[in-house]
């Protein structure tokens, strides 16, 4: 079987657009495993040749693939500490923040940030980046439509202030949606824009091998300035940050 997934892996780079070596291997063919038992296939050559015919099927596996957990406000003592950081760190030494939310899912991480900054009254110098590898999530993201079971995090003022209610859900507002620029980004495969004052990339490096996890570190290091802050997820602590340039200023936050 592994010889089967090393076949499958190298498919994936060509029509998943997909760098599936870097992922945990037992997880990962768990989960293919689990996607190829809901269709009439024998094997993975047989799942592949059914993906080749059926796109739906093919984005299917790969939304599927792309774990998209994420909430507003996630882990909100975490926000908390962020939101300390960057009021007495990063604003008063920079003045306008360079912002990306790596790996953004549906949406909820960057608005969650924009809405921050708004109370604090903190510019930005462009709009914050927001990134994902689907593009299904990338949709929703731009639509900015949730459901009050995605609110639970969401306090009454924010609710109030930043959402408009209607018969679907709660819509976020004009003026948090014009502040988030949403692309389709593979962290594993593009290159990364520069110059960020803060990152947050959370609870996704979890589901990688450590050495592309470590390349990853390494690559959001190098997109910081000096001074600038990575804010990590409440299950990735980063052993040794100082091999990376980086040194730990608060749980989860690390000051390149």
């Amino acid at each position: 079987m592994s010889e089967s997934f090393d076949v499958f892996n190298k498919w994936a780079v060509t029509h998943l657009a997909m760098e599936l070596d870097a992922y945990k291997e037992k997880q990962l063919q768990r989960r293919i495993l689990n996607m190829m038992s809901n269709h009439p296939v024998n094997d993975l050559t047989g799942y592949m040749r059914l993906m080749e015919k059926d796109q739906q099927i093919k984005g299917e596996l790969k939304n599927y693939l792309t774990i998209n957990v994420t909430e507003f406000f996630r882990n909100p003592e975490l926000f908390d500490a962020l939101n300390d950081q960057v009021t007495k760190t990063l604003q008063p030494k920079f003045g306008s923040l360079k912002c990306w939310s790596a790996a953004c899912s549906n949406g909820s991480e960057p608005y969650s940030l924009a809405m921050m900054l708004t109370d604090k009254k903190i510019k930005t110098t462009n709009r914050i980046l927001a990134t994902d590898i689907d593009k299904k999530v990338l949709t929703k993201a731009k639509q900015g439509l949730y459901l009050t079971s995605e609110l639970k995090n969401v306090s009454t003022n924010h609710l109030n202030s930043y959402f408009d209610q209607n018969e679907e859900g709660y819509l976020v507002t004009d003026d948090i949606k014009r502040k988030v620029r949403f692309k389709e980004h593979d962290l594993l495969q593009h290159s990364f824009e520069s110059e960020f004052h803060l990152i947050i990339c959370r609870n996704v490096t979890i589901y990688f091998k450590p050495d592309a996890r470590d390349r990853l570190y390494q690559k959001f290091y190098d997109a910081l300035v000096p001074g600038g802050i990575f804010f990590t997820g409440a299950t990735e602590t980063i052993n040794q940050p100082e091999q990376f340039g980086f040194k730990k200023i608060d749980s989860f936050i690390y000051q390149k």
